[in-house]
Order: structure tokens, then sequence, then C-alpha cells
């Protein structure tokens, strides 16, 4: 946590001070652009996780193993440019819907909804303010810490039979169903499938 919050506070002031020392235009105009990227990036760091998108061959993997079934309702909480729901609901017809909370990976999202012309939903919202009471399964890849910080919501809010399909990460207090083993030859990492009790 604390090389997290060196590396927060290197951006939001060393860096911005070093160029605002110049009389350049152009590095203001960057310093600018570096605080617009790197606030959204913060925030999704301290509610969720970074974005880092799933290798798309995992992303099919999961959605495989998951055992998605046309009209099952699928959310993906923190999902980046929306590879995982667009497949969804191109792949398996189901009613997909994803949530960001980072303003650009969001755009960035919505732009891929237009070229894949997908019915999933894109959702600007932090998922941990969202109910996912009607999900029958939530994908997720989101650090360990997060899973704490959710944990009640989880265990309150999960339909008994909801799969949670983590990439890279365990969950502690859901009944563990199946793993999929890491592919080291991929650099892929392992995926847990969960069931509420």
């Amino acid at each position: 946590m604390l090389d997290f919050l060196s590396i927060v506070l290197s951006i939001v002031v060393l860096i911005p001070i070093l160029y605002l020392g110049s009389s350049n235009l152009n590095n203001y105009l960057s310093v600018a652009f570096l605080i617009l990227i790197s606030v959204p990036t913060v925030m999704a760091l301290i509610h969720g996780a970074p974005f880092v998108p799933t290798p798309m061959k995992r992303v099919k993997k999961m959605l495989e193993i998951a055992k998605v079934k046309k009209g099952d309702r699928v959310y993906d909480i923190g999902c980046g440019d929306g590879r995982m729901v667009y497949l969804a609901a191109n792949m398996y017809e189901a009613e997909a819907t994803g949530f960001e909370l980072s303003p650009i990976v969001y755009v960035l999202a919505r732009v891929r909804k237009f070229f894949w012309k997908s019915k999933a939903q894109i959702k600007f919202a932090n998922f941990k303010t969202q109910n996912i009471s009607e999900a029958d399964i939530i994908f997720c890849y989101l650090l360990p810490e997060c899973f704490s910080d959710i944990e009640e919501k989880m265990l309150k809010e999960l339909k008994q039979g909801a799969k949670v399909v983590s990439y890279a990460f365990q969950i502690p207090y859901l009944k563990l169903i199946a793993k999929e083993e890491r592919d080291p030859g991929n650099n892929f990492a392992p995926i847990w499938i969960y069931e509420k009790e």
C-alpha cells in the first residue's frame, strides 16, 4: 500500500511541479493530460483494480467453463473495455451488463460496443453501489483487497446458486466449484469458479 501511495504522490504532485516550472505551453497540456488519465486510474485502483485487460483466449475460456446460457443475467464488475460482456451477449445471447468506474476506460468500452454491435450494456458506475441480486453469473478481475471490501455485499445480495468467476485471484468466502489451472506457457493466470450456497 505504501508503494501505491508513493506512485500516486509522484504522479499527482511531483511530476506536475516539475512540468509547471517551465514556461512551455506544451508542458501545461502534458500535465493536464497526465492528470486527466491518472485521476480516474487512481479512483479505479482504490475502488477495485487497475485496467488490465484479460487476454481474449482467457475471456472465452471463462465464458465456456462458467457454462453461460441464453438468457443468463451476466455481470462483469469492473468490466474494462467490455470484452467479457460483449462476448457473453454475442456468443451466448446472455443479458450482459458491465460496470466501469474509470471515465476513460468507460469511453473505450462504449466505442468498442459500436464495433462489436453488441446488445450488452455498459454502465458508468461503481459496482459496489449496484444491486447484483439478479445476477446468474458474475465475472471479475479484482485485487484480493477488493474481495474483502465486497464480502458483505456478495454474501447478502447474491442469490443461491449464482456463480462468481474470478480471473487470477481467489475469493475466500464463496464455495469453490471448479478451477482452470494457470497456463504458464501463455502467461495466463488461473480461473476460479465459485457458487453462492
